[in-house]
Parts: structure tokens; C-alpha cells; sequence
């Protein structure tokens, strides 16, 4: 039995970063980490949920479900989400090696860890011959580039340690 799993796919990928950096519109760059962490539930939109928010963020748990309404695949369980974070990373990094290679985002990324986007045109182009994001993936980049923008990334309530992706107890 063949069991197609996007997570592990060089394209999908490839796909899954274009469509966040064409829903970036907050400024011209970001940090590599949270574009990772963005895609990861760009992939799997119900782990959302877990993320813990702040009793004053009611409002962006109760967006989330309502517009998060993707059912659980049974093939699709996960039951450590920091490894499969770093499962999925080669494949992250190799999209954004690729991004760079064809002039989308800065080609210097790893030295400032930030991506900048150099090419709307580029952007444009690559838009018109991928597949329209459905719904499901229409609210996730919405809510995940408004709200968890504005979120510092390291620290104290960072996203690192909200979502425990990442390694956040030695963030200075």
C-alpha cells in the first residue's frame, strides 16, 4: 500500500512556502523559525489547538475553531510534534534553498536567519501555476500571519514556547 504523506514532499514544501510568503504582507522580512513553525501548521492545521494563548486571546481560540474545521486523518497522527518538527525540517530548508536559488527570497537568509522576499514578480508567477489554497488552508495562513505575527518569536510567551516546537529556555 502507497501512503502519499506531504510532510516528507521536496514540492509540497516548496508550495506550502510560497503561499505563506504570498499572505506576508506585515513587512519584508521574518525569521526563518517562524516561517518553520507557520508551515508546520500550515501541515497540520488541527495542532492549532494546542497552542497555548493567554486568557486575554479568547478571541483568536475561538477563531480557530470556528475556521479550523479540518478532521484528524487517521493516518496522519502524531504523538510528539518536536520530532516531527524536526523531521520535516530538511525539507523546509530545502524549499527555502530553492526559493532562493530562483531569486524569491534573499539569497543571504542563513547568515541573518530572516527571509526577505526580493521578487513579487517571481511570486506572482510561481502563484499562477500552483493550485488555489482551499479553504481550511486560506484560514490557517490568515490566522497564523495576523495574529502569531505580532507574537515575539524567543522568550517569556514567545511562540517558541507556546507551540514547544523549539527549544525556547535558553532564548536570551
Amino acid at each position: 500500500m502507497i501512503v502519499y504523506q506531504p510532510s516528507f514532499d521536496l514540492y509540497h514544501s516548496i508550495y506550502r512556502m510560497i503561499n505563506i510568503l504570498g499572505h506576508f504582507k506585515y513587512g519584508d522580512s521574518i525569521e526563518i523559525d517562524r516561517l518553520r513553525i507557520w508551515d508546520y501548521y500550515l501541515l497540520y492545521p488541527n495542532k492549532l489547538k494546542t497552542i497555548s494563548l493567554k486568557k486575554e486571546e479568547n478571541d483568536i481560540r475561538q477563531l480557530i475553531n470556528n475556521f479550523v474545521l479540518r478532521k484528524q486523518n487517521p493516518y496522519e497522527q502524531i504523538f510528539n510534534d518536536r520530532k516531527m518538527f524536526e523531521k520535516i525540517r530538511p525539507y523546509q530548508m530545502g524549499a527555502l534553498k530553492y526559493l532562493a536559488s530562483i531569486g524569491l527570497i534573499d539569497k543571504d537568509y542563513l547568515k541573518s536567519n530572516k527571509i526577505s522576499k526580493i521578487s513579487n514578480e517571481i511570486l506572482k508567477e510561481l502563484k499562477l501555476i500552483t493550485d488555489k489554497l482551499s479553504i481550511q488552508e486560506e484560514n490557517t495562513i490568515s490566522l497564523l500571519t495576523g495574529h502569531f505575527y505580532y507574537i515575539p518569536l524567543s522568550g517569556k510567551d514567545g511562540l517558541k514556547e507556546r507551540t514547544n516546537l523549539l527549544e525556547s529556555k535558553y532564548d536570551a
